[in-house]
């Protein structure tokens, strides 16, 4: 195979081969080299295809823009990353990548009829084509288009690698080391403060690694880059972050970097991070991320061979490869010359170059021609040939009315060049049109943020190198000589006639959008550049349209008729680049993706043989079994050993919070809709948290300890959530109360006690507490120890028997609730997990907030009326209470059902209906929220929203199942023990 190597690049270690392999096929590359280099080099331009039609598609680019050359990156073991653009994967020894989207192979794709039939695929098809007939969608047109749809092949495996994540804070950062970046970083390491320099590459550089013939200080680039670069090493306060990618920009100089650590090793140290998020906050952020030159829009651009001018002189200099042996140039811009130039001089054949322009610069012109190379002004090309790679083009002169061809084997373009703008946008900075650029650059900025060198519209290095200075208002000027890029650019403006040709001329080349397709889309009355960027899915690629999205607003803005300015530009979304899930989870996978909670008291349960459940974070026991004892039977063994003799249940996982302050009472009754006022110390209340919409938040039973001290209880769902609320409110509503809050669920291990020998057991274990009835009534709490462990002693029950919460501090919990094992074994104390407890709950008609309630139900819905003080003046949620829609007669309200057979249980979630013989689709009038087998009361019960259902009571409702219809009775949601005396003994 023939090699494309012709001379060292800047970045090549020619000492050290590599071998790797694309699509199975062995090749052999320097360290150094990026795939798309390594497979120039070896003279492969076919890479991939395209994502509608399947085009064959080569390298476009050198960078991070690269929308064509896609591959998937395999290291075994599960280790696949598709997607990758081969313009920024480094190639290592024994590195495997394959193509993408093509079947069987990539020279020749059965896909590639797509393009054939390309007229029934225009822009929005999927609303056009597969319209008719209408019975074809479910199993012919969908899997038809689902099959179509993406391109790399998404990993099976669970990805056996690790990521991490990790904080930073700096006063400058700098994003981007090119020559603007590089001299802003040297100004800056000569401050207080500590600098980060970061870029996408594995070495700083920028533009200045792939300039062969500029001088800085009467040095040559790479000679003032090394010295530079030895500066930055050296200075203490400077920190150089290469390989890693500026993806996002958020409020307040928030910015988050994506570093690779191992994509570029061949073999990677066991348990090395992979990935690394940084989230770093700056004080100050510079951007220096450059410009992406633009593609030129005309027929057959988007064959292999086809790539970019700035590309081609990357790979020239940065990497000594050469595209071609007889490369054409097609070009709007100065800088296409200067490429031209370079590779002439690196005795790479350069036999024409094409240029739209009627005039340019006579020093240009002349320095073509001493090189031998034909300039046709005022010209364009018309067509490309070659089917797997250009071989050839026609070329068009409007003022002769002439077309001739040209033979090549690479033609490279230039249409000007777009300021990188992705993150100046991410931070809500403003942009403005510049029709002397012919493109967006900074306009005014919403953070403490600044725009330099080409990204800022600067072009050349001697701007570039002294706007980094001025930054920090260094006066020292930079000496450069270079050939200056010139004016004139016309980015897309070619004359109408391309549009008569067969052949496609492209505006995003992974999505395959044309032209014609844009002007379709404006045609068919899309005149946002929003709407049409989602009607032909410009710029919605794995590149996000950095190569395509300006000549598409060109094209757009002609066809509306309107300036580019008034059109405006699409939003720029992070990330920059894709980046993986990886990289974004960071430590959090496996046991730390969600991290499992245990209360004190865990290892015991899991001794005991508890089954478990998830509920929050937490790990709960649902139930234990006994030798071979189903869920059921289990249940309904726990809940008769607590209505008949004694229950031992954790409830650690309650959430709690200390409200504590002189303002503690106002703050309560401001967050509740329940009165606190009169609540005497030593006395507790059940808690009704309302949102601002009325409907219930949250609940929980809340004790005064002292007279500027409550002890507030949560679901344990809601723990987090609640807390929050209270600190939301607390610092931005009512900021004026002096009160403090503290989450304290995993200080205090809570063991509950209930049944009727709870009190048996507490007596003769309890200090300085008197548990008798009269003076510990149902609804108390009161200080003092049990077993000499300080105790907060709740008389509360969530099971309408006689029950005990013990507080104790969670060291404490295991071993005492090891003591009332012991204890309670002469009353057969038998532990029940949460199902019992549910059970047990729903006998007496206690809701859970989040099954018996689904954000839409308000206290009154709840039958909870009662706990919303009627005197209070305010309290969240108080208004909403007295709109019109919450207090109607049909709102669905929370009652009981008996099934008429009472064996029957119902499933949760299932439809109520009133007739069960109406026609489909049935007009529900609520569902099941709550539905057990009742061992106490030997029938099955459930509760429901229903409709108007408090005056629905004794009524038959219906309940639809697969497998037949249910009859149920509306009752009362009070199942056992309704006058209360089992609680209040």
């Amino acid at each position: 195979m023939k090699n494309f190597r012709s001379q060292t690049g800047s970045v090549i270690n020619e000492k050290e081969v590599i071998k790797f392999s694309f699509d199975s096929k062995i090749y052999f590359g320097y360290r150094g080299d990026t795939l798309s280099s390594a497979l120039l080099a070896n003279g492969v331009h076919l890479i991939g295809r395209s994502f509608k039609y399947h085009r064959p598609r080569g390298i476009l680019s050198s960078g991070s823009e690269e929308p064509n050359a896609i591959v998937t990156f395999d290291r075994g073991e599960g280790k696949i990353t598709p997607n990758v653009r081969a313009t920024t994967l480094e190639i290592f020894e024994g590195l495997q990548v394959f193509s993408q989207n093509s079947y069987p192979n990539l020279k020749f794709d059965i896909g590639a009829f797509n393009n054939i039939f390309s007229m029934f695929f225009p822009a929005g098809f999927y609303n056009k084509t597969f319209m008719w007939p209408k019975s074809f969608w479910d199993k012919v047109y969908e899997p038809f288009i689902r099959n179509l749809a993406g391109l790399g092949p998404a990993p099976v495996n669970e990805d056996p690698d690790n990521y991490a994540s990790s904080y930073g804070h700096c006063e400058t950062l700098i994003i981007g080391s090119g020559p603007a970046g590089i001299a802003a970083a040297l100004t800056a390491s000569q401050k207080e403060g500590r600098v980060i320099l970061v870029d996408e590459q594995p070495e700083i550089g920028g533009s200045l690694l792939s300039s062969s013939n500029k001088k800085i200080d009467n040095m040559s680039a790479d000679q003032w880059l090394s010295g530079a670069r030895s500066n930055l090493e050296k200075s203490n306060n400077v920190k150089i972050m290469t390989r890693t990618t500026a993806i996002g920009y958020w409020h307040d100089n928030f910015v988050a970097l994506s570093e690779r650590l191992t994509d570029h090793m061949s073999e990677v140290p066991e348990g090395k991070v992979r990935e690394q998020l940084h989230r770093i906050r700056a004080k100050r952020v510079i951007l220096a991320q450059g410009a992406i030159e633009r593609p030129l829009v005309f027929n057959g651009n988007d064959k292999p061979g086809v790539m970019l001018s700035n590309a081609a002189q990357t790979y020239l200099n940065k990497y000594g490869v050469r595209v071609g042996d007889n490369i054409s140039i097609f070009t709007s811009h100065d800088s296409a010359y200067e490429t031209a130039f370079e590779l002439c001089d690196a005795k790479v054949g350069v036999s024409v170059i094409i240029d739209l322009r009627k005039e340019i610069d006579a020093d240009l012109l002349a320095k073509a021609q001493s090189r031998g190379i034909v300039v046709h002004l005022n010209s364009s090309i018309s067509k490309t040939y070659g089917k797997l790679r250009i071989n050839s083009f026609e070329v068009f002169e409007p003022a002769l009315n002439k077309k001739f061809k040209v033979k090549c084997d690479a033609l490279i373009m230039s249409g000007g060049w777009t300021p990188s703008l992705h993150l100046w946008s991410h931070s809500k900075g403003t942009i403005k049109w510049n029709k002397d650029l012919s493109a967006y650059i900074p306009d005014k900025a919403h953070e403490n943020v600044c725009c330099i060198g080409s990204c800022n519209g600067n072009f050349g290095i001697a701007k570039a190198l002294n706007e980094g200075n001025s930054v920090f208002e260094n006066s020292k000027k930079y000496i450069v000589k270079e050939q200056s890029f010139g004016t004139g650019v016309v980015s897309s403006n070619i004359p109408s006639y391309v549009s008569k040709e067969k052949q496609k001329a492209f505006v995003d080349f992974q999505n395959d959008v044309t032209e014609k397709d844009i002007s379709l889309a404006v045609q068919e009355g899309f005149k946002s550049i929003e709407h049409v960027k989602r009607y032909t899915t410009n710029g919605m690629a794995t590149d996000q349209g950095k190569t395509s999205n300006l000549n598409a607003l060109e094209i757009a803005s002609r066809e509306v008729g309107s300036s580019i300015e008034k059109v405006g530009l699409t939003t720029f979304r992070p990330p920059y680049t894709p980046t993986t899930f990886g990289t974004f989870v960071g430590y959090r996978d496996k046991e730390l993706f969600d991290p499992v909670r245990k209360t004190p008291i865990d290892a015991w349960a899991e001794s005991n043989s508890a089954i478990y459940e998830p509920v929050g974070l937490w790990r709960r026991a649902r139930f234990f079994p006994k030798d071979d004892e189903n869920m059921d039977q289990a249940v309904a063994r726990e809940c008769k050993s607590t209505r008949d003799s004694l229950g031992i249940f954790d409830a650690s996982t309650l959430g709690k919070i200390e409200v504590v302050g002189p303002d503690a009472t106002k703050f309560m009754n401001l967050m509740y809709c329940t009165s606190w006022t009169s609540l005497k110390v030593g006395n507790c209340r059940y808690g009704l948290m309302l949102g601002e919409d009325g409907y219930i938040y949250d609940d929980g039973v809340v004790a005064r300890i002292a007279e500027d001290r409550y002890h507030v209880t949560t679901t344990t769902g809601g723990a987090p959530r609640v807390f929050r609320h209270m600190e939301d409110y607390l610092q931005t509503e009512f900021n004026d109360l002096n009160v403090w809050l503290t989450s304290t669920t995993e200080q205090w291990a809570v063991i509950a006690l209930n049944g009727p020998h709870a009190r048996d057991i507490l007596e003769p274990l309890v200090e300085g507490i008197d548990l008798s009835a009269d003076f510990f009534p149902h609804m108390s709490v009161r200080l003092g120890s049990i077993c000499g462990i300080p105790t907060r002693l709740f008389r509360v029950s969530f099971t309408g028997e006689l029950g005990f919460e013990i507080n104790v501090p969670s060291h404490y919990g295991l071993a005492l609730w090891e003591i009332l094992m012991a204890e309670g074994s002469k009353y057969k104390i038998t532990p029940y997990g949460t199902e019992a407890m549910h059970v047990l709950r729903a006998e007496k008609g206690f809701i859970i907030v989040g099954q018996d309630t689904d954000g839409t139900v308000t206290p009154h819905d709840a039958g909870m009326a009662w706990a919303v003080a009627k005197k209070k003046k305010d309290f969240v949620g108080m208004r909403s209470l007295k709109r019109k829609d919450l207090v109607s007669g049909m709102r669905k309200q929370l009652v009981g059902l008996l099934t008429e057979d009472p064996l029957t249980v119902l499933a949760e979630g299932s439809q109520v209906v009133l007739d069960p013989k109406q026609p489909k689709p049935m007009k529900m009038i609520g569902h099941v929220t709550s539905s057990y087998w009742s061992e106490s009361l030997g029938k099955s019960i459930a509760m429901a929203v229903i409709e108007d259902g408090f005056n629905r009571m004794g009524e038959d409702v219906y309940i639809p199942m697969p497998t037949g219809t249910i009859q149920a009775k509306v009752c009362k949601s009070v199942f056992y023990d309704p006058e209360g005396k089992r609680i209040h003994v």
